[in-house]
């Protein structure tokens, strides 16, 4: 016949529960570090709540990181605001420079132009001059020829030179008209040719002035524009300052507050901490008391349990379940496993008793081993039962001798394992018991 759910088969073998034993046993590493309490599928045990953290400190901790965050949003925004005006001003005074470059090239020329011009006006002046002179002596054989053209024939014959001067005259007369004609021709040529260089000099300046203008125009438009942006940046730089002053005190604001929020945590935790201690005591405390009613109560009854002797061995212990010894302490299994508890073929449904008084330290499944107990006893002593089919005691919880724990699975032929430890080491189970004896090693 199959076992019911949650019993250990026969012949299951239980290399892993001396484990779980050893690591339970007074002294042992695990023991020492293991946390006090056991959550099992029975009961499970909540430590108490201290008081919460402050709301106020926590919000105003909140407020204070959105702001932080805030203006490192507002720096870096900044940041890129500075980082665009500074490449701005470095195009601009690379643009003020190529300026006063084109403005001191614009000089140049303006000064060469100068310089020409004033050579062609000494130039002009002597033109002048002989313009003027060649007028005046043209002026006056202009005005000779003149009056000769107002006398008559008859008037000629009457003048006192001889006939021979007045033909000379005649022909020079007539040979220089030409040429003062010529002359007052190539004047006048000089003349337009002067008036022409006076205007294109005069052009030239107008230009090079304009020019000149235009450039100190250009020039005090960047300089303009580079003082209104270095302005910009001097107060953008200003506003960094501010923003990074501001975000110095939020940055310690909310040090502190953190540091504040970890204190208050921490007597939290404390107080939270020896609140539980306080209840776990009041609980000892008070199993204690009901543990020491139920042993009154006992005695009462004429069923007080024998006291734990100086010796090695447990007197007055009682089997965990009623029925008989399929496998004793250190015989062999099917697969050659030795045993080191002892196997009882119990009857379905029988209860599970406490060995001996004590403090429950584990209650609940166990990996493939199905429900199992640890019961601590006085003097080092540790018991464990498994293949219960239910259990009804708790972690922490004290019991005493003879006191139902839990029960055998309902339905077949359950089998229940019994193994009896000291400072860690598996003992003899039955040579614990008054007036029996088994045949294993103790």
């Amino acid at each position: 016949m199959s076992a019911a759910p949650g019993v250990i088969p026969h012949k299951a073998p239980f290399r892993l529960l001396p484990l779980a034993l050893a690591l339970l046993a007074p002294g042992s590493a695990w023991a020492e570090h293991a946390p006090p309490v056991v959550l099992t599928p029975v009961a499970q045990t909540t430590a108490p709540q201290g008081g919460a953290v402050p709301r106020d400190a926590q919000r105003q901790l909140d407020k204070v990181e959105k702001d932080l965050k805030a203006d490192q949003a507002r720096k870096a925004a900044l940041d890129a605001k500075n980082d665009a005006l500074e490449r701005e001003l470095a195009d601009l005074r690379a643009k003020s420079v190529a300026v006063a470059e084109d403005q001191r090239r614009q000089d140049d020329a303006l000064r060469a132009v100068e310089q020409s011009l004033a050579g062609l006006a000494a130039n002009e002046q002597e033109q002048v001059a002989r313009i003027d002179a060649d007028r005046a002596a043209l002026a006056d054989l202009l005005g000779a020829l003149q009056r000769l053209s107002r006398l008559p024939p008859e008037a000629m014959v009457a003048r006192p030179e001889a006939p021979g001067e007045m033909v000379k005259s005649a022909l020079l007369l007539r040979e220089a008209i030409p040429q003062l004609k010529k002359r007052a021709d190539a004047l006048a040529v000089q003349l337009r040719d002067l008036a022409a260089l006076r205007q294109k000099l005069a052009d030239k300046r107008a230009q090079a002035l304009a020019a000149k203008k235009d450039l100190e125009k250009r020039e005090g438009e960047l300089r303009d524009l580079v003082s209104r942006r270095e302005a910009l940046s001097q107060a953008n730089d200003a506003e960094l300052q501010d923003v990074a002053g501001h975000m110095a005190v939020l940055t310690a604001q909310a040090g502190d507050l953190r540091d504040l929020v970890e204190k208050l945590e921490a007597e939290r935790k404390a107080a939270a901490e020896r609140a539980r201690q306080a209840e776990a005591q009041k609980r000892q405390l008070a199993e204690e008391a009901r543990q020491k009613k139920a042993q009154e109560r006992l005695a009462a009854m004429g069923r007080t349990p024998k006291d734990v002797p100086g010796g090695t061995a447990l007197g007055g212990m009682t089997l965990p379940v009623a029925g008989p010894v399929a496998q004793r302490y250190g015989e062999q299994d099917a697969v050659g496993t030795t045993s080191r508890g002892v196997r009882i073929s119990a009857r379905a449904g029988s209860p599970v008793v406490a060995p001996y008084e004590g403090s429950v330290v584990f209650a609940g499944p166990f990996k493939g081993y199905g429900l199992i107990l640890i019961v601590e006893h006085p003097n080092g002593y540790h018991s464990l039962i498994a293949g219960l089919g239910r259990i009804d005691t708790r972690v922490g919880q004290r019991v005493l001798t003879g006191e139902p724990m839990g029960a055998m699975a309902s339905d077949g032929t359950p089998t229940l394992y019994f193994e009896l430890r000291r400072g860690g080491q598996p003992i003899n189970p039955l040579r614990g018991f008054a007036g029996t004896e088994g045949k294993g090693q103790g």
